[in-house]
């Protein structure tokens, strides 16, 4: 299981804000990803095929729009597969919404 912080709504896939302000928002996403998933007991990876991975969402309130929250992940799934040393196209996501909680979070499962 990987925790990892509510991704901001800048990393939106619709969000048209400068890039060069946005990328060092996403650098520090995808480290966290990364540094997370190191830190986690991760195994029984496949060599090849699909990686199954389980997303849910705990948002911090009840104003996001769930359609926009897997585009928040790009920097995230980033960061697992540079852990992982995977291409991340091989990750097969499912997403499920979970009820708030304070700041809320992201919770990664491998499978």
């Amino acid at each position: 299981m990987i925790e990892l912080p509510w991704p901001p709504s800048s990393l939106s896939g619709h969000n048209d804000g400068n890039r060069w302000a946005k990328a060092p928002i996403v650098k520090k996403h995808r480290a966290w990803a990364k540094a997370a998933t190191q830190a986690a007991p991760v195994t029984g990876i496949p060599a090849t095929g699909d990686i199954r991975v389980i997303v849910t969402f705990y948002p911090p309130n009840r104003r996001g729009d769930r359609i926009n929250f897997p585009n928040r992940m790009k920097p995230y799934f980033d960061g697992i597969a540079d852990a992982l040393k995977v291409n991340d196209s091989r990750f097969l996501p499912s997403y499920h919404f979970a009820e708030p909680v304070e700041n809320g979070k992201v919770v990664v499962v491998l499978a």
